[in-house]
């Protein structure tokens, strides 16, 4: 085979798959922009206090 012919082919083969890998990041991306439109709620911040025989944090009771 003419090594032209190998270049050709290896071109077209590599352009193929920077298509896939650009059409499969769109796709994930898209995923990703609904998953964070759907993701409205709001996240309540719990008040912490340190526990002083322990060390560790916990949330404030009461």
């Amino acid at each position: 085979m003419p090594p032209f012919l190998v270049v050709a082919l290896g071109a077209l083969g590599a352009a193929a798959l920077v298509k896939v890998i650009a059409a499969e990041t769109h796709r994930i991306n898209a995923a990703l922009d609904r998953h964070r439109a759907a993701d409205t709620g709001e996240v309540k911040a719990v008040p912490l206090e340190r526990d002083p025989v322990t060390g560790d944090y916990r949330p404030r009771q009461g």
